[in-house]
Protein backbone atom coordinates (compact mmCIF):
# COMPACT_ATOMS: atom_id res chain seq x y z
CA UNK A 1 0.00 0.00 0.00
CA UNK A 2 1.44 3.36 -0.94
CA UNK A 3 2.22 5.80 1.91
CA UNK A 4 2.05 8.92 -0.24
CA UNK A 5 -1.62 9.75 0.52
CA UNK A 6 -0.92 9.40 4.26
CA UNK A 7 2.16 11.63 4.05
CA UNK A 8 0.18 14.17 2.08
CA UNK A 9 -2.57 14.09 4.72
CA UNK A 10 -0.05 14.58 7.54
CA UNK A 11 1.59 17.50 5.73
CA UNK A 12 -1.79 19.09 5.12
CA UNK A 13 -2.75 18.71 8.80
CA UNK A 14 0.58 20.10 10.00
CA UNK A 15 0.21 23.09 7.71
CA UNK A 16 -3.29 23.70 8.98
CA UNK A 17 -2.06 23.55 12.60
CA UNK A 18 0.78 25.99 11.86
CA UNK A 19 -1.63 28.40 10.19
CA UNK A 20 -4.00 28.06 13.15
CA UNK A 21 -1.19 28.77 15.63
CA UNK A 22 0.02 31.68 13.51
CA UNK A 23 -3.49 33.14 13.50
CA UNK A 24 -3.73 32.71 17.29
CA UNK A 25 -0.35 34.39 17.81
CA UNK A 26 -1.30 37.20 15.45
CA UNK A 27 -4.53 37.75 17.35
CA UNK A 28 -2.78 37.76 20.74
CA UNK A 29 -0.17 40.23 19.47
CA UNK A 30 -2.90 42.52 18.16
CA UNK A 31 -4.80 42.19 21.43
CA UNK A 32 -1.65 43.08 23.41
CA UNK A 33 -1.07 46.07 21.15
CA UNK A 34 -4.65 47.27 21.71
CA UNK A 35 -4.32 46.86 25.47
CA UNK A 36 -1.05 48.80 25.54
CA UNK A 37 -2.64 51.60 23.49
CA UNK A 38 -5.47 51.66 26.00
CA UNK A 39 -3.09 51.87 28.94
CA UNK A 40 -1.00 54.59 27.34
CA UNK A 41 2.73 55.20 27.78
CA UNK A 42 2.69 54.36 31.49
CA UNK A 43 4.74 51.16 32.06
CA UNK A 44 2.91 48.08 33.30
CA UNK A 45 4.00 47.07 36.80
CA UNK A 46 4.27 43.31 37.25
CA UNK A 47 4.54 41.55 40.57
CA UNK A 48 7.18 38.95 41.34
CA UNK A 49 4.99 35.97 40.46
CA UNK A 50 3.99 37.46 37.10
CA UNK A 51 7.63 38.14 36.18
CA UNK A 52 8.55 34.59 37.15
CA UNK A 53 5.88 33.07 34.88
CA UNK A 54 6.88 35.24 31.91
CA UNK A 55 10.55 34.45 32.48
CA UNK A 56 9.97 30.67 32.38
CA UNK A 57 7.87 30.85 29.20
CA UNK A 58 10.15 33.39 27.55
CA UNK A 59 13.24 31.25 28.04
CA UNK A 60 11.63 28.47 26.01
CA UNK A 61 10.95 30.82 23.09
CA UNK A 62 14.38 32.42 22.86
CA UNK A 63 15.41 35.96 22.03
CA UNK A 64 14.44 35.89 18.31
CA UNK A 65 10.84 34.78 18.87
CA UNK A 66 10.47 37.09 21.85
CA UNK A 67 11.27 40.08 19.65
CA UNK A 68 8.21 39.21 17.56
CA UNK A 69 5.69 38.36 20.29
CA UNK A 70 6.76 40.12 23.51
CA UNK A 71 4.53 43.12 24.19
CA UNK A 72 4.77 43.88 27.91
CA UNK A 73 8.57 43.77 28.27
CA UNK A 74 11.57 43.60 25.97
CA UNK A 75 13.30 40.26 25.28
CA UNK A 76 16.37 41.38 27.23
CA UNK A 77 14.19 42.20 30.26
CA UNK A 78 12.42 38.83 30.16
CA UNK A 79 15.71 36.93 29.87
CA UNK A 80 17.17 39.01 32.71
CA UNK A 81 14.23 37.96 34.86
CA UNK A 82 15.01 34.37 34.01
CA UNK A 83 18.69 34.71 35.00
CA UNK A 84 17.63 36.25 38.30
CA UNK A 85 15.17 33.39 38.80
CA UNK A 86 17.97 30.86 38.38
CA UNK A 87 20.28 32.84 40.66
CA UNK A 88 17.64 33.03 43.39
CA UNK A 89 17.06 29.29 43.20
CA UNK A 90 20.68 28.50 43.96
CA UNK A 91 21.23 31.37 46.40
CA UNK A 92 22.11 29.75 49.71
CA UNK A 93 22.89 32.92 51.64
CA UNK A 94 19.73 32.60 53.71
CA UNK A 95 20.81 29.16 54.88
CA UNK A 96 24.36 30.12 55.83
CA UNK A 97 25.27 30.82 59.42
CA UNK A 98 25.21 34.45 60.47
CA UNK A 99 28.48 36.27 60.20
CA UNK A 100 30.14 38.32 62.90
CA UNK A 101 27.93 40.67 64.93
CA UNK A 102 25.16 40.44 67.47
CA UNK A 103 21.72 39.12 66.68
CA UNK A 104 19.07 41.84 66.54
CA UNK A 105 16.81 41.94 69.60
CA UNK A 106 13.39 40.46 68.96
CA UNK A 107 10.72 43.02 68.17
CA UNK A 108 8.46 42.01 71.06
CA UNK A 109 11.37 42.51 73.48
CA UNK A 110 12.13 45.93 71.99
CA UNK A 111 8.48 46.96 72.38
CA UNK A 112 8.53 45.74 75.99
CA UNK A 113 11.58 47.91 76.73
CA UNK A 114 9.85 50.95 75.23
CA UNK A 115 6.67 50.20 77.16
CA UNK A 116 8.52 49.98 80.47
CA UNK A 117 10.29 53.28 79.83
CA UNK A 118 7.10 55.10 78.83
CA UNK A 119 4.98 53.76 81.69
CA UNK A 120 7.74 54.31 84.30
CA UNK A 121 9.32 57.67 83.59
CA UNK A 122 11.82 57.43 86.46
CA UNK A 123 13.21 54.01 85.54
CA UNK A 124 16.78 54.09 84.26
CA UNK A 125 18.55 51.49 82.12
CA UNK A 126 19.57 49.36 85.11
CA UNK A 127 16.06 49.36 86.58
CA UNK A 128 14.58 48.31 83.23
CA UNK A 129 17.23 45.63 82.91
CA UNK A 130 16.27 44.27 86.34
CA UNK A 131 12.57 44.22 85.45
CA UNK A 132 13.36 42.31 82.26
CA UNK A 133 15.48 39.85 84.24
CA UNK A 134 12.48 39.15 86.47
CA UNK A 135 10.63 38.09 83.33
CA UNK A 136 13.44 35.83 82.12
CA UNK A 137 14.75 38.31 79.53
CA UNK A 138 18.44 39.21 79.56
CA UNK A 139 19.52 42.47 77.93
CA UNK A 140 22.58 44.65 78.49
CA UNK A 141 22.33 48.28 79.57
CA UNK A 142 23.80 49.49 76.29
CA UNK A 143 21.26 47.48 74.32
CA UNK A 144 18.43 49.03 76.34
CA UNK A 145 19.95 52.47 75.86
CA UNK A 146 20.22 51.96 72.10
CA UNK A 147 16.60 50.76 71.83
CA UNK A 148 15.28 53.78 73.73
CA UNK A 149 17.36 56.22 71.71
CA UNK A 150 16.08 54.69 68.48
CA UNK A 151 12.55 55.45 69.68
CA UNK A 152 13.43 58.99 70.73
CA UNK A 153 13.07 58.30 74.46
CA UNK A 154 15.32 60.34 76.74
CA UNK A 155 17.28 59.15 79.77
CA UNK A 156 15.41 58.69 83.05
CA UNK A 157 16.41 62.04 84.66
CA UNK A 158 14.94 63.99 81.72
CA UNK A 159 11.86 61.78 81.46
CA UNK A 160 11.20 61.96 85.21
CA UNK A 161 10.85 65.73 85.11
CA UNK A 162 7.72 65.49 82.94
CA UNK A 163 5.04 63.18 84.32
CA UNK A 164 2.55 62.21 81.58
CA UNK A 165 -0.99 63.44 82.18
CA UNK A 166 -2.31 59.88 81.93
CA UNK A 167 0.11 58.75 84.64
CA UNK A 168 -0.98 61.61 86.94
CA UNK A 169 -4.63 60.66 86.55
CA UNK A 170 -3.99 56.98 87.21
CA UNK A 171 -1.83 57.75 90.23
CA UNK A 172 -4.70 59.67 91.84
CA UNK A 173 -7.49 57.33 90.74
CA UNK A 174 -10.38 57.49 93.21
CA UNK A 175 -9.30 60.88 94.58
CA UNK A 176 -9.62 63.04 91.50
CA UNK A 177 -12.68 64.57 89.86
CA UNK A 178 -13.26 67.00 87.02
CA UNK A 179 -15.74 69.84 86.58
CA UNK A 180 -17.11 71.42 83.46
CA UNK A 181 -19.95 73.56 82.09
CA UNK A 182 -22.16 73.02 79.08
CA UNK A 183 -24.93 75.29 77.84
CA UNK A 184 -28.48 74.60 76.63
CA UNK A 185 -30.84 76.95 74.80
CA UNK A 186 -34.21 76.87 76.56
CA UNK A 187 -37.45 78.07 74.95
CA UNK A 188 -39.21 80.48 77.34
CA UNK A 189 -41.97 83.09 77.13
CA UNK A 190 -39.35 85.73 76.29
CA UNK A 191 -37.66 83.59 73.64
CA UNK A 192 -34.54 81.46 73.75
CA UNK A 193 -32.56 81.75 76.98
CA UNK A 194 -29.16 80.17 77.46
CA UNK A 195 -28.76 78.14 80.66
CA UNK A 196 -25.47 76.90 82.10
CA UNK A 197 -25.20 73.39 83.55
CA UNK A 198 -22.35 72.79 86.01
CA UNK A 199 -21.44 69.16 86.68
CA UNK A 200 -18.66 67.19 88.37
CA UNK A 201 -17.50 63.70 87.35
CA UNK A 202 -15.46 61.16 89.30
CA UNK A 203 -12.80 59.92 86.87
CA UNK A 204 -12.52 56.39 88.27
CA UNK A 205 -16.17 55.44 88.57
CA UNK A 206 -17.61 57.93 85.99
CA UNK A 207 -20.28 58.94 88.52
CA UNK A 208 -21.71 62.39 87.75
CA UNK A 209 -23.22 65.05 90.01
CA UNK A 210 -25.16 67.97 88.54
CA UNK A 211 -23.98 70.88 90.69
CA UNK A 212 -26.57 73.31 89.36
CA UNK A 213 -28.48 74.74 86.40
CA UNK A 214 -28.72 78.51 86.17
CA UNK A 215 -29.11 81.28 83.62
CA UNK A 216 -26.34 83.50 85.01
CA UNK A 217 -23.77 81.73 87.23
CA UNK A 218 -22.47 84.70 89.19
CA UNK A 219 -20.00 84.81 92.08
CA UNK A 220 -22.56 84.10 94.81
CA UNK A 221 -24.07 81.16 92.90
CA UNK A 222 -20.62 79.63 92.23
CA UNK A 223 -19.64 80.02 95.89
CA UNK A 224 -22.77 78.18 97.01
CA UNK A 225 -22.12 75.44 94.45
CA UNK A 226 -18.62 74.98 95.90
CA UNK A 227 -20.04 74.71 99.45
CA UNK A 228 -22.52 72.07 98.31
CA UNK A 229 -19.78 70.03 96.61
CA UNK A 230 -17.58 69.87 99.72
CA UNK A 231 -20.34 69.40 102.28
CA UNK A 232 -19.01 67.01 104.93
CA UNK A 233 -22.15 64.85 104.84
CA UNK A 234 -23.44 64.80 101.27
CA UNK A 235 -20.84 66.69 99.21
CA UNK A 236 -19.76 64.96 96.02
CA UNK A 237 -16.14 66.01 96.61
CA UNK A 238 -15.90 65.17 100.32
CA UNK A 239 -13.64 62.16 99.58
CA UNK A 240 -11.63 63.76 96.77
CA UNK A 241 -8.29 65.54 96.92
CA UNK A 242 -8.08 67.02 93.42
CA UNK A 243 -10.46 68.55 90.91
CA UNK A 244 -9.60 69.40 87.30
CA UNK A 245 -10.78 72.82 86.08
CA UNK A 246 -10.27 74.62 82.80
CA UNK A 247 -9.55 78.35 82.53
CA UNK A 248 -13.20 79.40 82.39
CA UNK A 249 -13.56 82.68 84.36
CA UNK A 250 -16.73 81.28 85.94
CA UNK A 251 -14.45 79.33 88.30
CA UNK A 252 -13.89 82.35 90.48
CA UNK A 253 -11.16 82.81 93.06
CA UNK A 254 -13.74 82.42 95.82
CA UNK A 255 -14.97 79.17 94.28
CA UNK A 256 -11.43 77.76 94.26
CA UNK A 257 -10.74 79.04 97.79
CA UNK A 258 -13.78 77.25 99.22
CA UNK A 259 -12.65 74.01 97.63
CA UNK A 260 -9.08 74.47 98.89
CA UNK A 261 -10.26 75.17 102.45
CA UNK A 262 -11.90 71.73 102.45
CA UNK A 263 -8.75 69.98 101.21
CA UNK A 264 -9.66 69.81 97.51
CA UNK A 265 -6.81 71.13 95.39
CA UNK A 266 -7.67 72.57 91.98
CA UNK A 267 -5.63 71.47 88.96
CA UNK A 268 -6.06 74.21 86.34
CA UNK A 269 -5.53 73.12 82.76
CA UNK A 270 -3.63 75.10 80.14
CA UNK A 271 -5.71 77.31 77.88
CA UNK A 272 -7.36 75.63 74.86
CA UNK A 273 -6.63 72.07 75.98
CA UNK A 274 -10.00 70.23 76.01
CA UNK A 275 -8.30 66.86 75.52
CA UNK A 276 -6.87 67.09 79.04
CA UNK A 277 -10.41 67.10 80.41
CA UNK A 278 -11.58 64.30 78.13
CA UNK A 279 -13.72 62.45 80.71
CA UNK A 280 -15.88 65.51 81.30
CA UNK A 281 -15.99 66.31 77.59
CA UNK A 282 -17.16 62.75 76.90
CA UNK A 283 -20.07 63.15 79.32
CA UNK A 284 -21.10 66.37 77.58
CA UNK A 285 -21.04 64.55 74.23
CA UNK A 286 -23.17 61.72 75.67
CA UNK A 287 -25.89 63.86 77.27
CA UNK A 288 -26.21 66.08 74.23
CA UNK A 289 -26.10 63.40 71.51
CA UNK A 290 -28.35 60.95 73.36
CA UNK A 291 -30.79 63.35 75.01
CA UNK A 292 -30.68 67.14 74.79
CA UNK A 293 -30.18 67.36 71.02
CA UNK A 294 -33.44 65.46 70.54
CA UNK A 295 -35.76 67.59 72.69
CA UNK A 296 -36.88 71.22 72.83
CA UNK A 297 -36.61 72.32 76.49
CA UNK A 298 -39.84 74.15 77.26
CA UNK A 299 -38.69 76.12 80.26
CA UNK A 300 -36.08 75.49 82.91
CA UNK A 301 -38.23 72.92 84.75
CA UNK A 302 -38.38 70.80 81.61
CA UNK A 303 -34.59 71.12 81.24
CA UNK A 304 -33.98 70.11 84.87
CA UNK A 305 -36.22 67.08 84.46
CA UNK A 306 -34.52 65.98 81.24
CA UNK A 307 -31.04 66.32 82.75
CA UNK A 308 -32.06 64.47 85.91
CA UNK A 309 -33.63 61.64 83.90
CA UNK A 310 -30.51 61.25 81.76
CA UNK A 311 -28.23 61.17 84.81
CA UNK A 312 -30.36 58.37 86.29
CA UNK A 313 -30.18 56.52 82.98
CA UNK A 314 -26.44 57.22 82.80
CA UNK A 315 -25.77 55.70 86.22
CA UNK A 316 -28.13 52.72 86.35
CA UNK A 317 -29.13 51.72 82.81
CA UNK A 318 -26.43 52.68 80.30
CA UNK A 319 -23.38 50.53 79.58
CA UNK A 320 -20.04 52.37 79.42
CA UNK A 321 -17.25 51.39 77.06
CA UNK A 322 -14.71 53.01 79.38
CA UNK A 323 -15.81 50.58 82.13
CA UNK A 324 -15.49 47.42 80.00
CA UNK A 325 -19.04 47.94 78.76
CA UNK A 326 -20.50 47.62 82.27
CA UNK A 327 -22.97 49.73 84.22
CA UNK A 328 -21.72 52.40 86.61
CA UNK A 329 -24.05 51.05 89.31
CA UNK A 330 -24.63 47.32 88.72
CA UNK A 331 -28.19 46.13 89.17
CA UNK A 332 -29.27 42.94 90.89
CA UNK A 333 -30.29 40.29 88.38
CA UNK A 334 -33.55 38.35 88.85
CA UNK A 335 -33.26 34.75 89.95
CA UNK A 336 -35.55 33.54 87.17
CA UNK A 337 -33.61 33.70 83.88
CA UNK A 338 -36.75 32.67 82.03
CA UNK A 339 -38.71 35.75 83.09
CA UNK A 340 -39.98 37.81 80.14
CA UNK A 341 -37.86 40.72 78.93
CA UNK A 342 -39.50 44.14 79.10
CA UNK A 343 -38.45 47.55 77.82
CA UNK A 344 -38.34 50.46 80.28
CA UNK A 345 -38.49 54.02 78.96
CA UNK A 346 -37.61 57.53 80.07
CA UNK A 347 -38.54 60.87 78.51
CA UNK A 348 -41.29 59.36 76.40
CA UNK A 349 -39.11 56.60 74.96
CA UNK A 350 -36.06 58.70 74.15
CA UNK A 351 -34.03 56.68 76.67
CA UNK A 352 -34.60 52.94 76.82
CA UNK A 353 -33.20 49.89 78.56
CA UNK A 354 -34.20 46.25 78.87
CA UNK A 355 -34.73 44.18 82.00
CA UNK A 356 -36.34 40.91 82.99
CA UNK A 357 -39.73 41.31 84.61
CA UNK A 358 -39.82 40.62 88.32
Amino acid sequence: MSTQPLQFLLLFFAGWVNRQQADVIAYLKEENRALREKLGPKPIRLNKDQRRRLAVKGKLLGRKVLREVAAIATPDTILRWYRKLVADKYDGSRNRARGPGRRRTKEEIRLLVVRMAVENVRWGYTRIRGALHNLGVELGRNTIKRILLEHGIERAPERGKRMPWKTFLRAHWGEIAAADFFTVEVLTLVGLVRYHVLFVIDLETRRVQIAGIVHNPGDAWMAQAARNLVDVFAGFLKDHRYIILDRDPLYTKQFRSILASSGVKTVRLPARSPDLNSYAERFVLSIKSECLNHIVPLGVRHLRRAVAQFVEHYHFERNHQGLDNNLIVPQAQPVNDNAPIVCRERLGGLLKHYVRAT
